[in-house]
């Protein structure tokens, strides 16, 4: 399993964070890299022997040579582009696995919820579709981890831990004889399916979207357990594994050469540190060779390193949760109680124990940026702009003295066979809709000219949009009107019979007439004006 460390450097205050974990040893660079730096130191001092006391004078020349070749050429080898851009593909194929790995704990939450019934049928339908889905990751892991290979080689070992029965593996036996080449970890998924779609059957659940969201919790199970098996079967390429492998030892191999201590008068080679001890050619093999072994270690994550996953404790994990879920905690809740802050709605400020831990909180980055107060310089406006800017945004009736519906002062007054609209500031103005909608038609017809020649086109367009704005509100009052008088109605004939209703159906069914024939007018109207316009 990951060894974590997270604990031991959550507070990086102090000096020397890191420095406590670099006297480990389980999953540290020491373990895995001591072998090859001890090959590589063997092979050094080996070279240095034969070159100090094996060699005679005239062959010490061609060795020193040598030596200056590989220093000289040894740096044009890209190791550290090659091996960083590898390293990273690796890690991030690493989480990916991780992440990959499916958890049935959602699926357990929606059989515990959809799946119906307290008796020992419904109890054996819970519990047997989580196992099918324990078991099928197990078999998964089984074909890609040599951990999980050897705990259940073959059907009988799963069978003695209660992750399989004697009748469903010589199923599952009769299937691998007459297709022998492909797993059949999908046989039990497809086994849960058919249990979730018998519940439906029976009423165990109660709707098809219930039934809809077990199913695709299920495919989603079973997409993770497959992509597993993508990752097994499909690695990273092989000759990118190998041009890492070659350019690293190669390089180390022409460093066992190129870092030597020669005797040639230069001062390149003749350092007495490097006469007893290659400290930086040790250095620079602990770092480069310890990616490359960082890499080799997370390549497959599922076997047993120490920086693997815990597959063995992920498999009793979930048999022990999903068992627990859909049948110990089915259908159980603690008693719903009120909480201390019931009467306050919501706390202001949660105690802490210690009460110099509060901490203040978070602003916005720019909460407390100081900004200096401009004085504008002060503006005079036209009499003109004042009355455009006070017609388009305060108030837009003054425009046109005749139409006074404002819904948002306004307030509606309701009869038998009308509605009538109130000015809320002003209880004395009482407007009947009928006279709204004939005086507006008297106006149109007369002594509104909205096509004149002596207006501009910014005053066309505003008495435009001041003639739409009240069709608009003309339209809402009328539905508004109707939709009360049809309650109106239904109230009125349920208390005093059907033959003292008929009168006030026809007055509103008179208005409602008036009402259209004016909107038909209005927008003839409107058809004509454009054209004015346009000509």
């Amino acid at each position: 399993m990951t060894v974590s460390y997270t604990a031991e450097v959550a507070t990086c205050s102090h000096f020397g964070c890191f420095w406590k974990l670099l006297m480990r040893w389980r999953a540290s660079i020491y373990k895995i890299i001591w072998v090859d730096l001890l090959a590589f130191l063997c092979c050094y001092y080996l070279m240095a022997v034969v070159y100090r006391y094996a060699l005679r004078e005239k062959d010490k020349p061609i060795f020193e040579d040598i030596v200056m070749y590989c220093h000289s050429y040894s740096n044009l080898i890209p190791l550290s582009f090659v091996l960083g851009f590898y390293v990273g593909i690796i890690i991030e194929r690493w989480w990916s696995q991780y992440i990959t790995v499916p958890w049935p704990d959602p699926l357990a939450v929606y059989v515990s919820a959809l799946v119906r019934g307290q008796d020992e049928h419904g109890r054996l339908m819970r519990r047997t579709i989580m196992r099918y889905v324990c078991l099928a990751l197990t078999m998964v892991l089984s074909m890609i981890s040599p951990v999980i290979k050897r705990r259940f080689p073959t059907y009988d070992q799963l069978i003695e831990v209660g992750l399989l029965n004697a009748n469903e593996a010589n199923i599952i036996r009769a299937m691998d004889a007459k297709f022998p080449k492909h797993p059949k970890y999908w046989m039990p998924i497809v086994w849960a399916a058919s249990i979730v779609t018998r519940a439906r059957k029976e009423g165990r659940i109660w709707d098809d979207f219930s039934l809809k969201s077990m199913i695709d919790e299920l495919n989603k199970f079973r997409a993770g357990c497959n992509m597993l098996i993508h990752y097994d079967t499909i690695s990273v390429p092989l000759v990118y594994t190998q041009v890492v492998t070659l350019a690293v030892y190669s390089y180390f191999v022409a460093s066992i050469f190129g870092h030597q201590w020669i005797d040639r008068d230069t001062k390149q080679y003749n350092n007495v540190v490097g006469y007893y001890f290659p400290l930086f050619s040790t250095l620079e093999f602990f770092f480069f060779m310890g990616w490359l072994k960082v890499a080799e270690t997370l390549i497959c994550p599922f076997g047993d390193d120490d920086d693997d996953f815990e597959l063995n404790w992920l498999i009793d994990r979930n048999l022990q949760v999903s068992y627990l879920i859909v049948d110990e905690m089915h259908n159980d809740h603690p008693q719903l109680v009120r909480d201390q802050y019931w009467d306050e709605v919501f706390p202001n400020e949660l105690p802490y124990l210690v009460e110099s831990e509060r901490a203040e909180h978070p602003e916005a980055s720019t909460a407390r940026l100081g900004i200096p107060k401009v004085n504008p310089a002060p503006s005079v406006k036209s009499e003109v702009s004042m009355e455009n800017d006070y017609t388009e945004f305060d108030d837009e009736d003054e425009a046109n003295p005749v139409v006074m519906i404002r819904f948002a002062h306004r307030t509606f007054g309701l009869s038998k066979s009308s509605v009538s609209v109130k000015n809320s500031s002003d209880s004395q103005d009482t407007l009947s809709l009928d006279d709204v909608v004939g005086e507006d038609l008297e106006d149109e017809g007369g002594s509104r000219t909205l096509g004149s020649e002596s207006k501009d086109d910014f005053e066309r367009l505003r008495e435009t949009r001041e003639r739409e704005r009240v069709n608009r509100q003309l339209q809402q009052a009328a539905l508004a009107m109707e939709l009360m008088k049809g309650d109106l109605a239904s109230n009125v004939g349920s208390e005093t019979g059907s033959s003292k209703t008929d009168f006030p159906q026809k007055e509103s069914e008179a208005q409602t007439d008036r009402s259209y024939t004016s909107q038909r007018k209005r927008d003839k109207d409107k058809d004509k004006d454009e054209e004015a316009e346009k000509k």
